[in-house]
């Protein structure tokens, strides 16, 4: 049974991610996490790191990047679209979430 990713990565993220996997020293045990904690200057922040998967996460294939959300987290998450900018004025990853009723000005922090 194949399940769709509740998030999706833009062509410039799944680049940049891929680029870090294939670093030297890369865990290849290691899975990309996407998640929500409390916290921010919204309420809540968002989680984009290398972990290893644990119980309670649901495990996504996206573009040959091992992904993994907590059951708990999507909710938060149905929609989000994550990018990475590489600009002058910006760089780093970037969250696009439909059921943020607002962000913060850097754009890692949330509310619902």
């Amino acid at each position: 049974m194949t399940t769709t990713a509740p998030v999706t990565l833009t062509a410039g993220a799944i680049k940049e991610l891929k680029s870090l996997m294939d670093a030297p020293g890369f865990d290849q045990q290691q899975v990309l996490r996407i998640g929500v904690k409390g916290g921010g200057c919204s309420g809540m922040s968002y989680v984009l790191g290398f972990d290893e998967k644990q119980e309670g996460d649901d495990f996504f294939e996206i573009e040959g990047i091992p992904v993994v959300i907590k059951k708990s987290h999507g909710i938060y998450l149905f929609g989000m679209e994550v990018d990475y900018q590489d600009g002058l004025n910006n760089r780093g990853f970037t969250f696009q979430n439909p059921n943020a009723s607002s962000t913060c000005g850097c754009g890692s922090s949330f509310a619902v």
